[in-house]
């Protein structure tokens, strides 16, 4: 894989508007675990790989489990996740593949009623913001481990 520009020495102000999205999400309501699985699903879905590293060591770090992480590529499939994870991943996965159908009406009135509006907020700002840092890192080759 060819080597492409490092946009952090490239465009640093742009970087650093990113930094401003995640620490805006570092001070959230957000818990660990909810912004973990949805860096995680996000970044499966984009086939990230420089992403699928770095946040598959912070949410181990953050006391996620393998067995959790290795299946969250089949959540609906399994009774690991509770219901409110179960809605963070479909949320994630809708706002991630906007394109196909948008966000299902019946989906967004779930999350909004198990969330309220200002947690909600912050769910979607998490799903756009790893969204956007895995575009910038598949765009530019990002490598794992560097």
């Amino acid at each position: 894989m060819e080597n492409r520009l490092n946009m952090q020495a490239v465009q640093p102000e742009a970087y650093k508007a990113m930094y401003a999205l995640e620490g805006f999400l570092r001070n959230s309501e957000l818990t660990k675990v909810h912004k973990e699985l949805i860096k995680m699903r996000a970044s499966q879905i984009n086939h990230c790989a420089f992403c699928l590293d770095m946040h598959s060591k912070d949410a181990l770090k953050s006391g996620e489990t393998v067995e959790r992480l290795v299946l969250l590529n089949a959540w609906k499939e399994t009774s690991l996740f509770t219901a409110e994870e179960k809605i963070i991943l479909a949320l994630t996965e809708a706002v991630t593949l906007i394109h196909n159908d948008g966000i299902p009406t019946e989906l967004y009135r779930q999350a909004e009623e198990t969330f309220g509006q200002q947690y909600l907020a912050q769910v979607i700002m998490a799903i756009v913001t790893i969204n956007g840092w895995n575009r910038i890192a598949i765009s530019t080759h990002m490598q794992p481990g560097s």
